[in-house]
């Protein structure tokens, strides 16, 4: 996002920063907090979630490198709807409020591509929606396989291992179901042949089948 910038702009941005390494498990920021500026992930992998009445997670993204986390609410000034904790040891910039909207205002190329991709979170929130009231669990759960295959797989062709390692209950915030049913569904895709298991680690044998499954490419 900021790749584009002039050297003015990109310069006080690299002087004002912060450069921070999380661990695993490191909260960034809680819901219900004021946003005191923007996190910009240079490596690693941040959840992004909302957590129920009853405890549980609704998972609405996992960010990765390249990505901004926390944006949204600093530029609506309020505070967040959601918490985002580090999944994988991440390497985070944070950019002071200040001179995040300083860049903004002073620089439209900045604020279109900005203003693009608070569109295209937007759209992704709306798919979510939809997928979760027209989709069954287990067309949801291979809906959301093939997106961590498109995200974090690797050796490509039909066979890509998710170089990612998520907790089944991760999954199920991701999914939006119980954790027992993505452990049982998991076991049916595993025996039919869709993908493997290997620890916490996810192979996804069968792509085309899990699209056919999904309902995703028609």
């Amino acid at each position: 996002m900021f790749s584009e910038l002039g050297e003015e702009h990109l310069c006080n941005i690299s002087d004002n920063k912060n450069f921070i390494s999380h661990k695993k498990g490191q909260i960034l920021y809680y819901e219900n907090t004021k946003p005191l500026g923007v996190f910009c992930v240079n490596s690693g992998v941040v959840k992004i979630f909302k957590t129920a009445s009853n405890g549980k997670e609704q998972i609405i993204r996992l960010a990765q490198k390249g990505d901004f986390v926390g944006y949204t609410a600093m530029i609506a000034e309020e505070a967040y709807t959601t918490t985002a904790t580090i999944v994988e040891d991440a390497r985070i910039c944070f950019v002071p409020k200040e001179v995040f909207l300083k860049v903004l205002s002073e620089d439209n190329n900045f604020h279109r591509r900005l203003t693009r991709s608070l569109c295209h979170d937007l759209g992704l929130m709306e798919n979510q929606l939809t997928d979760a009231t027209q989709k069954s669990i287990r067309e949801r759960l291979a809906l959301s396989l093939l997106k961590l295959g498109d995200s974090y797989g690797v050796d490509g062709g039909d066979k890509q291992r998710l170089d990612i390692t998520l907790t089944r209950e991760e999954i199920a915030g991701i999914v939006g179901t119980a954790t027992e049913t993505v452990i049982r569904l998991l076991s049916e895709f595993k025996k039919d042949r869709l993908i493997d298991l290997q620890g916490k680690k996810i192979i996804l044998l069968d792509r085309k089948g899990l699209a056919r499954l999904s309902d995703f490419y028609g």
